[in-house]
């Protein structure tokens, strides 16, 4: 990961009325909107340190609670209630501010591409967005998105269905610089309410991970994707995962709305679920004795998500790898 990649960090709707602190970089970051644009600077008034984002917005500029002290999107002071004299040349760090989507994003520069949201963009599709929040790591968040044998468990009757019945999965494991990616051939259906309800045949699921922290998931039937889901995660504190979500699916007609009015309580309660089991599991690894977790013969990215984090090329990149496994 670079310091200029674009990060989404909240829904644009959430910000419109007031502002919002959010953590970005393991910083607090408050975004708001200045009557024409979106803003964001570093959330701590460099008078007396107070929260902006507790303040309002005034005149286009965000107002400190504190002592009314103003700042500008570009992170100028502009305004001290009861100064007679020009002002000071004061200033809080601003980040770069894009709207794309519905969704705010920003960087610590601007980059010069747009950013990458999900592998349906320019298609006749419904979108649906979310917000998460996982106490645990960026790469046990990904992996767990990524991960098709915890469905089982973890997502019974949702992702899975209730039955024991398993289908045997061919399992294409390969890779670039930044990316890594799982095909899973073989299974027609995951049988659970998510399927049965929203999807036809299925041929494969794409299971990928990008850096620096987009985790995806593909359901292709024989006429294409059926269904994407598209996590942009972030490490927004050392014990904090934050992610916006796009759910994702071909308009159909009609018949695209209807399913996403299914989708979208069914995704909430799998994400609790998730949430639930994720924070649980930190909380475990942080008691004495401290371990590495194992990394098991299922765990078919884990390895390559942790070398794309850390900058590295995946081995997947050099050596693709077939497994066989059931699901």
């Amino acid at each position: 990961m670079t310091i200029s990649d674009w990060r989404p960090v909240a829904l644009a709707k959430d910000v419109l009325r007031r502002p919002r602190q959010i953590w970005f970089e393991n910083m607090p970051v408050v975004l708001f909107h200045d009557g024409r644009d979106f803003q964001a600077l570093f959330d701590r008034c460099p008078h007396r340190f107070a929260e902006l984002s507790k303040g309002r917005v005034m005149q286009g500029a965000i107002e400190c609670p504190y002592h009314g002290w103003r700042f500008q999107g570009g992170g100028k002071c502009v305004a001290m209630p009861g100064h007679l004299d020009d002002l000071p040349n004061i200033r809080v760090k601003s980040f770069a501010v894009l709207e794309q989507d519905q969704v705010i994003f920003i960087a610590a520069k601007a980059p010069d591409q747009p950013p990458y949201i999900h592998a349906m963009v320019g298609q006749d599709i419904v979108v649906k967005r979310v917000e998460s929040r996982a106490q645990s790591t960026l790469l046990d968040v990904a992996e767990n998105i990524l991960d098709a044998t915890h469905t089982h468990f973890t997502h019974k009757g949702i992702l899975r269905g209730l039955s024991a019945k398993r289908y045997r999965v061919k399992v294409e494991v390969s890779g670039g610089p930044g990316m890594v990616e799982a095909v899973y051939t073989g299974e027609d259906k995951q049988q659970g309410l998510v399927s049965t309800l929203l999807e036809g045949g299925r041929t494969k699921t794409v299971g990928r991970f990008r850096a620096p922290g987009i985790a995806e998931l593909e359901y292709w039937g024989p006429k294409g994707i059926n269904l994407v889901t598209s996590f942009h995660l972030r490490q927004s504190t050392p014990q904090t995962v934050d992610g916006i979500g796009w759910l994702v699916g071909p308009r159909d007609g009609g018949l695209g709305h209807l399913k996403a009015l299914f989708f979208k309580p069914l995704f909430r309660v799998a994400l609790g679920q998730d949430q639930r089991i994720l924070a649980r599991s930190a909380a475990n690894a942080a008691r004495d004795p401290v371990a590495a977790p194992v990394v098991g013969p299922l765990d078919f990215l884990r390895a390559d998500i942790e070398r794309i984090l850390n900058g590295d090329l995946p081995q997947a990149s050099k050596s693709p790898r077939t497994h066989y496994i059931e699901l």
